[in-house]
């Protein structure tokens, strides 16, 4: 406990955790106060993603980057999937899928460009493995094929059916599932070696005991989901407090607040020059979005929905989802980076995230 308790008691982002019982209180004492429950759930997840960030980097160091890339994306996004969940259940599912779309153009476009520009502003030129960073890439671009399909379907001149969507959306929903079980097996298994970091990146912080670091990986991950859980039931009436529609919240906010814990750990290790880290952990958590959390979804709705969510996405979305993808392919294609190809990055997220809130799409 003594190397948990030194680096609260060294770093003041670490005093927020104090937000963590108080939002978990007000939430009993004054449900109805949306807007505070809101603000203090967002400051409460801020020093729990940077807690989360650096057990991952000690779990990481035992590891290697490509496993330590994955724990954290698959931790990260357990918030996005609590968030989503409760949505699902409220029959929210214009959220949902916003949410869904956001968190894979948020780690494709914005984390993996803040990632290039903060490290690039501190090393003139970084390099990653191409082969991981363009085996995530291909997954997503197999996912959004895998969307583009419904929507098409939906949009062509015969009408198909909502129970010819219901049996596609599920169809595609177990392939995407298989295709991302056989992608973990190929690049932590079958060819493992193809995926292994350069020895390189600053070590100068010792890491945690393995030990430590996964009680704190454990215990930090049930205090996000109690805390996600009082930040959806506020969303919402917050948003319409501040003017926002459910499609920007779902796609800015939620991604955003949801997505804090691999962006921490994905902008220190690129500061680190440990950009391996970083991509595996941006490009990591946006296909297992696309490829396993969107999917399982699917799935849930048929046991915890209203009624069943279809694999149909608004045409802007799916447009977004390939343009990112297109983005991460041209990005990666020559396994190095600087400070301006992280710019280039983060003003198609602008362009998207401006698009949104001036012209959100039309819910269905």
């Amino acid at each position: 406990m003594t190397p948990l308790l030194k680096e609260i008691r060294h770093n003041p982002l670490l005093w927020l955790l104090a937000f963590v019982p108080l939002v978990l209180t007000a939430a009993k004492l004054g449900p109805a106060a949306h807007t505070l429950l809101f603000v203090l759930s967002v400051l409460a997840i801020v020093p729990l993603a940077a807690l989360l960030s650096h057990a991952t980097e000690s779990v990481a160091a035992k590891t290697g980057d490509a496993v330590g890339g994955l724990l954290n994306a698959t931790l990260g996004n357990l918030t996005e999937l609590v968030i989503a969940l409760t949505a699902l259940r409220a029959g929210e599912y214009m959220l949902v899928k916003a949410s869904i779309v956001g968190a894979i153009v948020t780690n494709t476009l914005f984390v993996l460009g803040a990632s290039f520009l903060l490290g690039g502003l501190k090393y003139h030129v970084q390099e990653y493995n191409r082969v991981s960073a363009r085996l995530q890439a291909g997954m997503l671009f197999l996912a959004t094929v895998a969307l583009v399909v419904p929507s098409a379907v939906a949009g062509a001149d015969f009408v198909a059916g909502a129970a010819f969507s219901q049996k596609l959306s599920v169809g595609l929903a177990l392939l995407l599932i298989v295709t991302y079980g056989l992608g973990m097996m190929f690049s932590l298994k079958t060819h493992r070696e193809l995926f292994a970091s350069p020895e390189s990146g600053e070590t100068s912080e010792a890491p945690w005991p393995l030990g430590l670091a996964l009680a704190t990986l454990a215990g930090v991950t049930v205090l996000v989901a109690l805390v996600s859980e009082v930040f959806v039931e506020s969303v919402q009436k917050a948003a319409e407090a501040f003017g926002m529609t459910q499609a920007f919240v779902g796609f800015i906010v939620v991604a955003l607040v949801g997505g804090a814990a691999e962006m921490g750990a994905a902008f220190s290790a690129a500061r680190k020059n440990r950009l391996d880290l970083s991509v595996g952990i941006a490009l990591g958590s946006a296909s297992q979005i696309a490829l396993f959390v969107a999917p399982v979804l699917v799935l849930l709705s048929y046991i915890i929905g209203p009624m069943p969510m279809e694999l149909q996405f608004w045409p802007g979305a799916v447009v977004m989802i390939f343009i990112a993808t297109l983005t991460a392919f041209l990005v990666t294609n020559s396994g190095r980076s600087s400070w301006f190809v992280g710019v280039f990055m983060l003003i198609v997220y602008l362009i998207f995230a401006m698009t949104l809130y001036l012209l959100p799409p039309r819910i269905q």
